[in-house]
Order: structure tokens, then C-alpha cells, then sequence
């Protein structure tokens, strides 16, 4: 790599205390760090830009998130957050898989596999026993630059996607592989819970599955009026209307064919069990910081439910890519705000609240 410049700007998580599993407080805070070197397999990228996922909010505030669960696992201290990230490409050691060039705009998926357990090996990479995701184990894009891990699944990103879209590849990646998951047919009902910077990802791709109705639920107006602009036939807010009795009503008393949690409120667990018919397809996404309790008896006995988990965006990098690209996946108004790297603790209040914000970015 170039120049002379050895230190950059990141922002560093360091777990604070006891490491018994209640006891870690984890202090956010910018420090000046060395630029990482690429070793065999890496490449060193300089960030363009990298969104604030509501997994790094919740990890920020640790004790308070995931106290009594335990830390979640695969966490290295200290560590770089964020996991949201695209960037060029500055300096490429050797043995890299993949024709990248210095210059190349270029993505990593979250997780690097280890590419050797059982999952891997059946291509079922994302559910790796051995690897680890950027910004927790691995250094993420909260950086003034990243190192691309060995192993690694890098993607070249086109220069002309725009950088409010391109900072998105992840969460809409994410957002694919759940729609995916529901097996949407064209006569589906689909109820979709929570519309963030996810949720309205996978609005756009339930629209492409093309059911008979796409339903939205949302508790901030902002949020549902933009979703309304994305394709949602039906809007509703469950702070203000019984939604599951609506459902109910559209659907002549059956329920909807499929339910797609992506808001990681309990509540949102029952309403879908409530609402979704009987042999309907329930998928989860949202990741809860408390364990959720509900009447297993609906989901066998009463409703013999199909229960999808969705995690990450596996095999969902390409045709993301290319629909931003060609303008098929609109993205637009989904980045509310873009700060300073040095203003990360204001963007993570801010993506915390949600008040007024859909998807927070850094710029370093």
C-alpha cells in the first residue's frame, strides 16, 4: 500500500470487567490504530462507507441486551464493529481467489467460512461451525480501512451504484435469503413484520415473488408511508389498530399464507402465530435480546406450522448486485443519515431510537 500514513481512525469496542458472562460492559470509543497489511489471502480495503446494523447497537449496550444469555458467541476483544461495508481496494497479498485488481469497489459477505466443517463442505456455508463474521471476530468496516479475512467471499460492487445503495448489499442480502425461505407463491397473502432498512429490502423482493397481497406492520408512520412508496398494497400499525383481527378480515377469516417476523419483538411472535393460517409458513429473522415464550400447541396440534429460521444472505451477493445495478431494487430513501466516522456514538443513538431514521451510515 502506498504513502507514508501507518495509523488510522476506527472505532474500537473493548469488553470492560469480569468476563463472566453478566459482568462485560463494553466501551465504544475512537482510537487511533495500525492500518492492517495484507497478508496470504487478504486484501486491505479503504472504506467508503459502512451502515450501522441494530446488531451493532445492541452490542454496544451488552450488559443491558444480552444479560442472562450471555455474550453472544464468537467475539473477540477488543474488536472493530460493523459489518455493512464497501470500500476499494488498496493492497492485495498473495494467493487471493478472484480476479480483484487495486481500485477494484468490492464487499465481503459477514461471515468467512472456514470452508472445512461439515457445513462448508455441503455448501452450507453461512451456518459454518468454525468461521466468524466481521465486526465481531474479525475486524469490521468502522474504519478508516479493512482487512479482507483469508478465505473470505469478496464481490467486485459497479461504480455506478450509487453509495446510499451500495452500503445496503448486506442487509439486502440478508433480506433475499429470508423471502427466499417463505417460499412465496402468487396466491400468497404475505404478512411482513417491521420494516427498518430490512424489512423494506424484503418488501422489495416479496414484491418480486408477486403474491396476491403484501402486507406491511410497522409501529412508526415514517416507516410505513415509505414502505406504502415501495409496493406494500396494505399498511398497518399495530400500536394503533388490532391487526391481527384486519388480517383476519382481508383474508375472509383464514389468515395469511405467510408471515415474515423481521422485527425481534416478542410480540410480533404471537401476533404472526395468531394471524397466519393453518399449514402457513412462518419465517423468523429478527434476532431478540430476550427469550420469547410462546404456545408451541399452535404451531403442531392447532395450525401444524411450517417454522423457517433465516440467517445471513447466502447466495443472495449476485443477483443483489446486479439488481442495484440495473435499478431494479430502488433502495431510495431508506439511508435517512450519513455522519463522521468521529460521530459514531450520535449515529448509534440515532439508529437506537429509529424515531427518525431508517439506515444510519459512517463515512470515514
Amino acid at each position: 500500500m502506498s504513502g507514508t500514513k501507518k495509523t488510522m481512525k476506527a472505532v474500537v469496542a473493548r469488553g470492560i470487567g469480569d468476563y463472566k458472562m453478566e459482568e462485560v460492559v463494553p466501551e465504544y470509543k475512537i482510537e487511533e490504530v495500525p492500518i492492517p497489511t495484507a497478508g496470504v489471502g487478504e486484501m486491505i480495503v479503504k472504506v467508503e462507507a459502512c451502515g450501522i446494523c441494530i446488531g451493532d447497537v445492541k452490542m454496544s449496550h451488552l450488559k443491558e441486551a444480552w444479560g442472562g444469555r450471555g455474550i453472544p458467541p464468537r467475539i473477540n476483544w477488543p474488536f472493530i464493529p460493523g459489518h455493512e461495508f464497501i470500500g476499494h481496494v488498496v493492497e492485495i497479498g498473495d494467493g487471493v481467489k478472484g480476479n480483484f485488481k487495486i481500485g477494484d469497489r468490492v464487499t465481503s459477505e459477514q461471515i468467512v467460512p472456514c470452508g472445512y466443517c461439515k457445513n462448508c463442505l455441503s455448501g452450507k456455508y453461512w451456518m459454518c461451525l468454525n468461521g466468524g463474521l466481521y465486526g465481531f471476530k474479525y475486524e469490521g468496516g468502522m474504519a478508516e480501512y479493512i482487512r479482507f479475512q483469508k478465505g473470505a467471499l469478496n464481490y467486485k460492487v459497479p461504480e455506478n451504484i450509487p453509495m446510499e445503495t451500495a452500503v445496503l448489499i448486506e442487509p439486502y442480502a440478508c433480506g433475499k435469503h429470508a423471502v427466499d425461505r417463505g417460499e412465496i407463491q402468487n396466491n400468497d397473502v404475505v404478512v411482513l413484520s417491521g420494516v427498518g432498512a430490512l424489512g423494506l429490502g424484503m418488501l422489495e423482493f416479496i414484491k418480486m415473488k408477486n403474491p396476491k397481497q403484501a402486507i406491511v406492520l410497522d409501529i412508526k408512520e415514517k416507516r410505513l408511508e415509505l414502505a406504502k412508496q415501495l409496493g406494500a398494497d396494505i399498511i398497518l400499525n399495530p400500536a394503533k389498530e388490532d391487526v391481527v383481527a384486519k388480517v383476519k378480515e382481508l383474508t375472509e377469516g383464514i389468515g395469511c399464507d405467510v408471515y415474515i417476523e423481521a422485527t425481534g419483538f416478542p410480540k410480533s411472535v404471537q401476533q404472526g402465530l395468531d394471524m397466519i393460517k393453518r399449514l402457513g409458513t412462518f419465517v423468523e429473522f429478527g434476532v431478540f435480546i430476550e427469550p420469547v415464550s410462546i404456545d408451541w400447541s399452535i404451531i403442531g396440534d392447532f395450525k401444524e406450522l411450517n417454522i423457517r429460521g433465516s440467517h445471513l444472505g447466502p447466495y443472495c451477493y449476485d443477483p443483489v448486485l446486479e439488481w442495484m445495478a440495473n435499478r431494479r431494487l430502488s433502495t431510495k430513501g431508506v439511508v435517512t443519515h450519513k455522519l463522521a466516522l468521529e460521530d459514531f456514538k450520535k449515529g448509534f443513538e440515532i439508529a437506537g431510537k429509529g424515531d427518525d431514521s431508517i439506515k444510519v451510515v459512517l463515512v470515514p
